[in-house]
């Protein structure tokens, strides 16, 4: 499992550490991880061209501390001052000592240009509100250069807690991170500014709380999760999953949401539309009625809204069930808030980001800059589990206790008609199984992105091959529990 702390919670424990260390020790723990990822990215060392980008906090210290390392290794390392009066003594003298050299923000970006590595020391975990404007020019000419970018803790100007970008920021090539990982290190759009992270253990994990803000499942923990048939399963115990899906207009919906369910690993699907023919067609498995969800027969959770065109009627008889219930594509527009509300059985929400938009209110823009505060609202108002799609999937639960899951294994090629209804058919399939809703979802994501993966092998691929490709993708996650 990898998780992340917030900006509170890590100052707290880096306080309890200090009390209990010589002065400085934390520090040097955090500068020998930084300058080991460092000589690792370089490869040779001695004769190699660094600049720190150096701010006035803790954050450069690390940077100085790192690059007094690198220095003695013999590398030529240049610190660029934003602040001369105010950047950390000790680490600056420790780096003149080896050899290193320091120059004010003007000759900044000529040193870049000549670099073979940048540190971005600039603002630590505790920043807020994009880069300062004497920064920008410095990010601007990182990004220029043919330098490897390296962050420290964290990309400067991007918001550890909540994963924003408010104006300028560094993009980083690999960012080291001390002790635990930041929101913001796993959700967009701070994601993608941050490249490769690396963990460096400097002994916070005993003053960190069990529980975290955020998490982020890993092979082994969905190969945990998997429902696994036992020797006396029915279809029943498996899970039959109903969907209420398609209409004339879209009756590839209803067949793709069933391909997501049937290659989930339902012991049966139901099906309830006027797409049933086009299901029974691709998937004679598949149980169809026209009768409606209530004498549909016997199942253990509902999909409705893929392709449901204005058919709130169904949306609205889905919604009463006992059961757990997902609610997709047209299903959120027509969905009643407070007859979400007032359900007890579990509600699980898939929006992509322009459907979050419309229910909260906001522009599709709003909602993407600010994925994790989105979803979670968009809970707490349906009191419902929300999967938020998009490029890392975030999952909040309705009452905000347990820890917003990210899933990181989509892909690009995912971002296709229909893919969003294969999800839909494969969470469907596993609330069915008796998974709890964030944990269906979670588990969804995952196999998702990896059938997606699969699927487009860096080249294109349709939501049918993502839906053929999850077997594969159960396969290579169940290894996990050989």
């Amino acid at each position: 499992m990898r998780t992340a702390y917030s900006v509170e919670t890590v100052r707290a424990a880096e306080r309890e550490l200090m009390a209990r260390l010589p002065g400085g020790a934390l520090m040097q723990r955090a500068a020998a991880g930084l300058a080991a990822a460092c000589a690792e990215l370089l490869g040779r060392v001695y004769g190699s061209r660094v600049v720190l980008l150096v701010g006035s906090g803790d954050n450069g210290g690390d940077a100085l501390y790192a690059g007094a390392r690198l220095a003695r290794r013999g590398a030529g390392v240049t610190a660029v001052l934003l602040a001369p009066e105010r950047a950390h003594a000790a680490g600056l003298a420790a780096l003149r000592r080896a050899g290193g050299r320091a120059v004010d923000a003007g000759a900044g970006e000529r040193a870049i240009e000549r670099a073979d590595l940048v540190v971005d020391g600039i603002v630590g975990i505790g920043g807020k509100g994009g880069l300062r404007p004497d920064a920008v020019p410095l990010a601007t000419a990182a990004g220029r250069a043919r330098a490897a970018v390296v962050a420290v803790d964290l990309p400067s100007g991007v918001d550890a807690d909540t994963g924003e970008v408010h104006g300028a920021a560094v993009r980083a090539d690999v960012t080291v991170t001390f002790g635990t990982h930041k929101p913001g290190l796993l959700v967009d759009p701070a994601r993608e500014y941050a490249g490769s992270v690396r963990l460096v253990d400097i002994g916070l994990r005993p003053g960190l709380p069990a529980e975290p803000a955020l998490e982020a499942l890993q092979h082994a923990d969905v190969a945990r999760l998997l429902p696994v048939p036992a020797s006396e399963s029915d279809k029943y115990r498996r899970g039959v999953v109903g969907i209420a899906a398609g209409s004339a207009r879209y009756p590839g919906a209803a067949v793709l949401a069933v391909s997501g369910a049937l290659r989930g690993g339902a012991g049966a699907v139901r099906y309830v539309g006027p797409a049933g023919d086009a299901v029974i067609a691709r998937f004679p498995e598949t149980l169809v009625s026209d009768q409606g969800p209530k004498r549909a027969g016997r199942v253990q959770a509902w999909v409705v809204g893929p392709g449901a065109g204005d058919d709130a009627a169904t949306v609205a008889e889905v919604l009463a069930a006992d059961v757990p219930v997902l609610v997709d594509a047209d299903g959120l527009r027509l969905a009643d808030r407070d007859a979400v509300r007032a359900r007890t059985a579990p509600t699980l929400m898939t929006p992509h980001a322009g459907e979050a938009a419309a229910l909260l209110d906001v522009s599709r823009e709003e909602v993407e800059a600010a994925r994790l505060s989105s979803a979670r609202e968009l809970a707490a108002r349906y009191r419902a589990t929300v999967l938020l799609k998009g490029s890392t999937t975030v999952v909040a639960g309705p009452e905000g206790g347990r820890p917003v899951r990210v899933n990181a294994t989509g892909t690009s090629w995912l971002a296709t008609a229909g893919s969003g209804d294969v999800l839909s058919g494969l969470a469907g399939s596993l609330l069915a199984a008796g998974l709890p809703a964030q944990d269906a979802a979670s588990v969804a994501a995952y196999l998702h992105g990896l059938a997606g993966r699969f699927a487009a092998d860096g080249a294109p691929a349709g939501a049918h091959d993502v839906a053929e490709a999850i077997p594969r993708a159960w396969r290579d996650v169940a290894r996990e529990r050989m």
